[in-house]
């Protein structure tokens, strides 16, 4: 099992998760399923299923990564607000549709959460040797195929100050799953691990909590097969 760290730094990001409402959360850390794409578009593998439709679908047969998520350093949080412009459900705002001509005729103030400083540490473990070392070639421009768009912090208008391969992660909080019945710990968060665009309660999602203190090696629950363990 071949094992790579990448550093993310951040000013800005936000993961969220399929959520509705005026308030749109963040996760506190990058989770596995963002990380798990990351990962591959900087390895210049494409995740996107190729069949065309209405929804990105994800490939199935992409390759599964056994990933460590840690925090080296607290991010803060933010919000801004937006105005959401939607179709209403019902009769709501009927009497702006003509108004509007065909255009969504019903705005809404949302507010949406921010993370700022984000400074994680991902660990990458796999099999496959060569895959990890296309890693770093992309990260160094390096690789002769095509990378789908730009290696963003979760929202597409917000993108990564520094990604760094180093060969010893530093002192991180790991994020690491929590066993059924455990004690809750402080900040524990629920993970998104493997995404189904198709049918979103198809979607895997694990229960994580930072550990007590920093330390430089990820305990054993800390690392997940990541959209699945492979077969």
């Amino acid at each position: 099992m071949v094992t790579l760290w990448l550093r993310l730094q951040a000013p800005f990001a936000a993961f969220r998760w399929m959520q509705a409402g005026v308030w749109r959360a963040t996760s506190p850390i990058i989770p596995p399923s963002a990380a798990w794409g990351l990962a591959l578009n900087l390895a210049g593998l494409e995740t996107r299923a190729a069949a065309p439709g209405s929804t990105t679908l994800v490939r199935e047969d992409a390759p599964a990564l056994e990933l460590a998520i840690g925090q080296t350093a607290p991010a803060t949080s933010a919000t801004l607000y937006q105005q959401l412009h939607v179709y209403p459900v019902g009769n709501s705002g009927k009497e702006n549709k003509q108004r509007t001509h065909g255009a969504k005729h019903w705005i809404t103030p949302t507010r949406r959460e921010l993370l700022v400083g984000l400074d994680a540490i991902i660990g990458v473990r796999s099999d496959d040797g060569d895959l990890l070392g296309r890693i770093p070639e992309g990260l160094r421009g390096g690789l002769d195929d095509r990378r789908y768009g730009l290696p963003f912090a979760g929202d597409n208008n917000l993108l990564f100050d520094r990604i760094t391969v180093v060969d010893t992660p530093p002192p991180a909080r790991w994020y690491a799953r929590m066993a059924p019945g455990e004690q809750p710990r402080k900040g524990s968060c629920r993970l998104t691990v493997g995404i189904d665009r198709s049918d979103s309660s198809r979607t895997t999602t694990m229960i994580f909590a930072p550990t007590a203190a920093a330390q430089i090696s990820p305990p054993d629950s800390a690392w997940t097969w990541t959209p699945r363990p492979p077969a």
